[in-house]
């Protein structure tokens, strides 16, 4: 009788989880970051470079896509998220970025048994909807190449791009952030092929 009565339990969960799974669908839009364009910058085929994930303070290092209202005073945007961790993505970005050039001898993230010549070494600074009057977003990203063979820096450098938003929404907000983005991740790879 008890067996009988926790399985019905059981049961009575995983179809309360089924149904609420195939029912009312996300409540949240998600969004992803979409492909950094063509980027000029000089060959470096002998060279194979690593992109570990960005750091970031814990308000960027997630799903949630930031509003920063005043100096001090940030919220998210309602009902939208990003497809994964913002530095996940990031990361994933512009190894795709590196790669797309095919001027270099490898790209790779940690673990994947590359003989590294360099680490692009980075840390999201911002990457937020600005709505202090004209809504824009505004992504900044610090740099440092650092030689894998000595632990040297090479050189450094923080890139930043502000896009104002058009129309409104969360998609607008979202599409500002991918072209902040998209510039910000252009000037990396382009200044990375330049320094190596």
């Amino acid at each position: 009788m008890v067996r009988s009565y926790a399985s019905l339990v059981v049961l009575l969960s995983a179809s309360a989880l089924l149904s609420g799974c195939i029912g009312g669908g996300a409540s949240n839009d998600t969004f992803a970051l979409t492909s950094v364009g063509a980027v000029e910058g000089p060959a470096a085929r002998n060279r194979q470079i690593l992109v570990p994930e960005p750091t970031a303070l814990k308000a960027l290092d997630s799903e949630q896509v930031v509003i920063r209202l005043s100096g001090a005073e940030l919220q998210y945007l309602d009902k939208s998220r990003w497809s994964d961790r913002l530095p996940r993505m990031v990361q994933s970005k512009l190894v795709e970025a590196f790669e797309n050039t095919g001027k270099l001898g490898g790209v790779g993230k940690p673990g994947e048994g590359l003989a590294i010549d360099y680490q692009i070494v980075s840390d999201i600074r911002a990457f937020e909807i600005l709505s202090d009057g004209s809504d824009r977003a505004r992504v900044a990203i610090s740099v440092k190449i650092l030689n894998d063979r000595n632990g040297s820096v090479k050189a450094q450098r923080v890139f930043s791009f502000e896009a104002p938003v058009s129309g409104t929404g969360n998609r607008a907000y979202v599409a500002a952030l991918d072209r902040a983005f998209s510039k910000v991740s252009s000037e990396i790879v382009g200044w990375t092929l330049q320094s190596i």
